[in-house]
């Protein structure tokens, strides 16, 4: 059943609306069951060497269900994910690159389902959010967060 809910993946890309990255950190992470948590901690330190913990609980809300979707539906049982944070003049965003080329889709679940809820979370909390094509095999999923610009003395 196709999702009526808003919020569908917009056309923000980095080609389209984004300035060239003030700030910029990536990391591998291998599939396991703790990388979740372990995607939200390394999210926390960039945000937080950047000054940039306005927002940080949508952030690594939505971090972390990037992250469980790639791990879950993405990324291989011996594979890995790549996870980038990019700070630009007034946007933060988050990427989750996985292997496969499946397209994710936010589906409509019971209220008695366990799961299947993380894109309708992302797509609630952060202010933009899409996949993106990539060099080789898989995607990019993403988010991306208006944030403060506060200027430099």
């Amino acid at each position: 059943m196709p999702s009526n809910l808003p919020a569908e993946p917009d056309t923000l890309t980095p080609d389209q609306t984004l300035d060239s990255a003030v700030e910029h950190k990536l990391r591998l992470f291998d599939r396991r069951r703790t990388t979740p948590s372990a995607v939200r901690t390394f999210v926390t330190e960039a945000l937080t060497q950047w000054g940039q913990t306005e927002r940080l609980d949508d952030i690594r809300l939505c971090a972390s269900e990037l992250a469980t979707n790639a791990l879950l539906h993405g990324a291989p049982a011996d594979g890995q994910v790549l996870v980038r944070v990019e700070l630009h003049a007034a946007l933060l965003r988050i990427e989750v690159h996985d292997s496969d080329n499946g397209t994710p889709t936010k589906r409509e679940q019971p209220t008695t389902a366990d799961d299947g809820r993380g894109l309708l979370l992302v797509s609630a909390v952060a202010d933009h959010w899409g996949v993106s094509e990539r060099q080789g095999p898989g995607k990019c999923v993403w988010a991306a967060f208006h944030h403060s610009v506060v200027p430099t003395c």
